[in-house]
């Protein structure tokens, strides 16, 4: 799960930045679900809910194309903060 704030009023780029990401990491193999919220009270932050099969899955995706292009190289430079949390599924 991933808290991101966007910077300089860039909430327009972010969001079609996130849409395209989520677009392109669906597609992977190994993605289970790849959710982008936004926040209805400050139209600045976003909520990511990501789930993969495993972590072998998670890294596939870190090492993406689409991840190293669209989040690395250009909506990670537009944030103002970034949070990230890893959990597992308890049954």
């Amino acid at each position: 799960m991933q808290v991101v704030r966007d910077a300089l009023q860039q909430a327009e780029n972010v969001g079609r930045i996130l849409k395209l990401l989520a677009d392109a990491t669906r597609s992977e193999a190994g993605c289970l679900q790849y959710s982008v919220h936004r926040s209805a009270d400050d139209p600045a932050a976003y909520v990511l809910y990501e789930r993969y099969v495993d972590e072998a899955a998670y890294q596939m995706h870190a090492a993406s194309g689409h991840f190293r292009d669209l989040a690395l190289n250009d909506g990670i430079p537009r944030l103002a903060s970034r949070a990230r949390e890893f959990y597992s599924v308890v049954d």
